[in-house]
């Protein structure tokens, strides 16, 4: 894929700039210096708290944050007078700066984006009254039978259980969905039969005007945006009682000429989203060919929805761009226009909650709001924390199969059969080929491979079977390749372990796991290979197993001790509405944590129907706390054939049946968020910045009063703290039952409850180390039991270090010393060894200025893009490769990929650093060859550029750098302080060290040091 602007992840989490905030909006990090800017689109943001949180603090305003448990009211008059106060901070902001306002927010977020050159970026940091400015960031996109798989179907089903029947399941409420558009005229999204009787409730609640109306009466606000290229393109967009407004939001996307610009759907996956959460009941499912697949419905049938259209097609592979600044303005209007939950399936930041697009999920949830996102679908290709959106006050939803599938069969010519799943019919015993010996000459190798469409040759293609990697293209793109060349057939084989899944494909197909594809691919080498495919049959199998794709936690922002993702639901050949541009709507199967996500969002809309005085926290607690960890045989639920754990899965796989009546929930609000947020930062110097964290106590990530318990690194013993709410009608007396993480031991005090309705009750939860192995997770669980029905269960991940140091400590200066905070894990002697301090190798590059896209699928030199070679050999203990801002002018910007070098010349992505300045920085994961790629990717003036890449290989002590005491005895739980000093380094260069903690026999701990001389 071509190279998108993204936060740069590969900073270990110890590095992070400190977040700070105080009793105005949070901010979005601490404030940075002019070199920080590069011209481009920022989202500046400003003091006064946004609508959602405002709590009359201004002079003459009456605070608008809605009580807890409701929904914010965007039309009171209250309201309208603190808009429009903001739109006055706006525009005297703006004026003061010289710049244009391209976006302004002021429900969820407070502020406006701005295109700004490096001066007026680097002038508005300084400016009085903003909070903090930020480079805009580009993310990418991360059901027939689901409804009976979950139990919302049938006369003990929810949709008749607590509606009284489908067409009744989510009415009242309002889900807004923040994608790629919907397409208008599937049944999925067609009027609903009136009269509704929810109708007075949904004209109350919809802040956007007239139910079925284009234009907002109030203020000549577009409500239902018909677009500006119909119809040349397709026909113009049009709303009803379904579908209540569509709205449309691009800026700085260049989008293909073949994109809608109007809510219109070009890629189908916002259609998908949408319908999965809110589709209508018994809709007839048909695709490309006439397929039926049957009645389909959404999760919530009768609620109503909104469109949000951010995501936009930036070529025809399936590739997609969703800037942060249309995100925010969609979150924040969907707040405005009275939603009741947000489906947002969009890949988020891995380590930070406090970028633009969690803040203003913050402020949505503070609103009443509740908000689902896709926890992402790096799988454990990142080699650590995968997981996005790690935010406490977002719902973050892993992704599952669910129990029905397709059982295909390939048989080769030498009599062995491999089982797999697909639809369609059999295909006769056919010559076999290998896509990479079949592509059309001059075509790219890794797009054959692919089976990109038009890269095949008829000539070695027709009549035959072709065995295609899976990978970048869609599935379904690559059956199109081999009907397109002449084939007859596809076998699919995924590269790595993943997913299977049964796909409507140009020609039969068959989708095998990584084990069977290599063995294929073996005998594709023996004489004149043959196979031959058996029809699809379809199947109920065990079910729900982890998607081999779904990233897996714990929260890297918290230090790993707040547990990411929050549930699992389907996500696996989910069929839902697909994009069918004006003429006949079509349904199709897509999996992703985009598929699982609106699943959640759907589900948390039925209960929000049924608990109309419920908030977000209280709905999101009520599905993780009944979530089960078995599946349909009763067994552990599996992940990549082994038991899946809460890092893949949270609290478990959503059972909406039961979450109507949780019995307890856990719930928290702004003051706990904020005081959160203080915890991961430190208190910026007063004189830079008016916003601090002395009014919040700083709460550690394991104390957030959330449903699952984690502590990322337990020295000795912890003790976290719970308080539970009563939401049932009757008093609860509840008993701890306690289920160990291996290795530990847990006290609950009291460990007994009674509650009654609508009270609370609060508990401590003490975890102690009782020979589990240092730094893994071990897992159990806590649930709370009233004899009643209700079993409120939290799971438990642990992860026991024999010392919990720093990670990382930067310091400044030739000589010098810095205190390290410990705590022990163990009982006995600590020693200490360090490796460093040394300075880092400088390689020089001279880099042009210009527009370029750095390819990340097809890495390659340019003048715009230098490399270098970095090898670090077997006994090294750590390496690192980075830039600095202080080696450039003011707003350059560098992005570092890095690449390992195999023994045949190709290479393995192995890190990347891509943030909007030039401080990037990657920790090389082994030891072997590396080629780092350094990416100009802009810079202020000039057209060349002097780059200096720096790295570090350590492997020896180089008596520079100590630490005392050297040796010390400990004990379990205890708190220590050790003093790290260095002296006679040379001024102007950057060193690297590391110390390493062992407890005589083992390493247990380490903290890298790097020194700025």
């Amino acid at each position: 894929m071509s190279k998108k602007k993204t936060a740069a992840l590969a900073l270990p989490l110890a590095a992070l700039t400190a977040f700070a905030l105080g009793g105005s909006s949070p901010a979005l990090a601490d404030p940075v210096e002019a070199g920080d800017f590069s011209p481009g689109l920022y989202i500046v943001q400003l003091d006064d708290k946004p609508l959602a949180s405002y709590t009359g603090e201004l002079p003459g305003l009456a605070a608008t944050k809605p009580a807890d448990g409701a929904k914010l009211d965007a039309r009171s008059p209250q309201a309208r007078e603190y808009i429009a106060h903001l739109g006055k901070q706006r525009d005297s902001v703006a004026k003061s700066a010289g710049v244009k306002q391209e976006v302004t927010y002021d429900t969820a977020f407070n502020g406006f984006a701005a295109k700004l050159t490096g001066a007026q970026a680097a002038k508005l940091t300084k400016t009085p009254g903003v909070a903090n400015v930020i480079k805009n960031e580009v993310r990418t996109l991360d059901t027939f039978s689901t409804p009976d798989f979950l139990g919302l179907t049938g006369k003990g089903g929810a949709w008749e259980k607590q509606f009284g029947g489908q067409g009744k399941a989510g009415e009242g409420v309002i889900i807004g969905v923040v994608d790629s558009g919907f397409a208008p005229e599937n049944p999925s999204f067609g009027p609903l039969s009136e009269p509704r009787p929810d109708a007075a409730d949904i004209s109350a609640q919809w802040k956007a005007g007239a139910v079925s109306g284009n234009t907002d009466t109030r203020d000549n606000t577009i409500v239902c945006d018909p677009g500006t290229d119909a119809p040349a393109k397709a026909a113009a967009v049009t709303c009803n009682n379904k579908v209540l407004g569509a709205r449309w939001y691009r800026t700085g996307i260049t989008q293909i000429p073949d994109e809608f610009d109007s809510p219109r759907d070009y890629t189908s996956h916002g259609s998908h989203t949408a319908s999965t959460a809110g589709g209508n009941a018994n809709v007839t499912a048909t695709a490309a060919g006439g397929h039926t697949y049957g009645k389909i419905s959404g999760m919530a049938p009768a609620a109503r929805l909104a469109i949000y259209k951010v995501c936009w097609a930036i070529d025809y592979v399936g590739g997609n761009s969703c800037g942060n600044v249309d995100s925010v303005k969609a979150i924040d209007q969907a707040v405005l226009d009275g939603v009741d939950v947000i489906n947002y399936s969009i890949s988020g930041s891995r380590t930070s909650v406090v970028d633009p697009v969690e803040l203003a999920f913050l402020n949505a949830a503070q609103a009443g709001v509740f908000v689902a996102a896709s926890a992402g679908n790096s799988g454990d290709t990142v080699g650590v924390s995968s997981v996005a959106h790690n935010s406490p006050w977002v719902t973050t939803v892993a992704a599952s199969t669910h129990d029905r599938a397709f059982r295909k069969t390939v048989t080769l010519g030498n009599g062995v059969t491999y089982t797999g799943q697909g639809l369609g019919a059999a295909v006769p015993n056919s010559d076999l080929v290998d896509s990479v010996n079949v592509g059309l000459a001059g075509k790219n190798p890794t797009e054959v491979e692919l089976c990109y469409p038009g890269n095949l040759d008829p000539a070695k293609v027709t009549g035959k079977i072709v065995l295609c990697k899976r990978g970048v293209n869609s599935r379904t793109d690559k059956s199109l390749a081999v009907q397109q060349a002449g084939g007859v057939g596809m076998v699919l084989y995924n590269p790595t372990a993943n997913s299977l899944a049964a796909d409507l494909h140009a020609v039969p197909t068959v989708h095998v796991n990584n084990v069977e594809g290599a063995a294929i691919k073996a005998y594709l080498a023996t004489g004149t290979p043959k196979a031959s495919l058996s029809a699809g049959v379809q199947f109920s199998n065990r079910a729900p197993e982890m998607a081999g794709f779904s990233s897996y936690g714990p929260a890297l922002a918290g230090g790993g001790s707040l547990l990411k993702p929050d549930i699992t639901a389907p996500g696996v050949d989910i069929v839902a509405a697909v994009a069918s541009a004006g003429t006949t709507p079509q349904w199709s199967s897509m999996q992703g944590t985009s598929m699982s996500s609106p699943h959640i969002a759907g589900l948390a809309a039925l209960i929000k129907s049924a608990h109309q005085n419920w908030g977000p926290m209280t709905i999101k607690s009520a599905l993780m706390t009944t979530a089960s960890q078995t599946d349909n045989n009763g067994k552990p639920i599996q992940a990549l054939g082994k038991d899946a754990t809460p890092l893949n899965f949270g609290a478990g796989h959503v059972v909406p049946t039961k979450a109507f009546d949780p019995g307890l929930v856990y719930e928290s609000g702004l003051e706990d968020w904020l005081s959160y947020i203080c915890a991961l930062g430190q208190k910026p110097a007063a004189d830079v910045m008016a916003l601090d964290c002395s009014d919040f106590p700083k709460v550690d990530a394991s104390d957030l009063n959330q449903p699952s318990i984690a502590i990322g690194g337990l020295g000795g013993s912890q003790t976290i703290t719970r308080t539970v709410k009563n939401v049932s009608d009757k008093t609860g007396m509840y008993t701890a039952q306690v289920q160990a993480p291996a290795g530990t031991t847990v006290t609950v005090t009291p460990s007994r409850l009674v509650v009654a309705p609508g009270k609370t009750a609060t508990f401590k939860v003490k975890i102690t180390w009782n020979g589990a192995a240092f730094g893994k997770y071990t897992f159990g669980s806590l649930t709370w039991n009233d004899q009643r029905g209700h079993l409120v269960r939290s799971p438990i991940a642990v992860r026991p270090l024999g010392l919990v140091a720093p990670g990382e400590i930067t310091v400044e200066g030739t000589d010098g010393s810095a205190e390290l905070a410990l705590k022990s894990g163990f009982t006995g002697t600590l020693n200490t060894t360090v490796t460093g301090l040394t300075a880092s190798t400088v390689n020089d590059l001279n880099l042009k200025v210009g527009t370029h896209s750095f390819d990340t699928d097809h890495p390659a030199t340019s003048e715009f893009v230098g490399s270098v070679e970095v090898t670090v050999p077997a006994g090294s203990t750590y390496a690192r490769v980075a830039t600095f801002n202080s080696d450039y002018a003011a707003g350059t910007d560098i992005d570092l990929y890095a690449y390992k070098k195999n023994a045949d010349g190709s290479l393995t992505p192995a890190g990347s650093s891509g943030g909007g300045s030039s401080d990037e920085v990657i920790n090389l994961p082994s030891t072997g060859t590396f080629v780092v790629f350094v990416d100009l990717f802009s810079a202020a003036s000039g057209t060349e550029v002097a780059i200096k890449h720096h790295s570090w290989v350590l492997s020896a002590d180089a008596g520079n750098l100590a630490v005392s005491p050297a040796t010390r005895p400990v004990t379990a739980a205890g708190t220590y302080t050790s003093t790290a000093a260095w002296s006679g380094l040379e001024a102007g260069k950057h060193y690297l060290g590391e110390i390493r903690y062992n407890d005589g026999t083992t390493v247990i701990g380490r903290t890298v040091v790097g020194v700025h001389a």
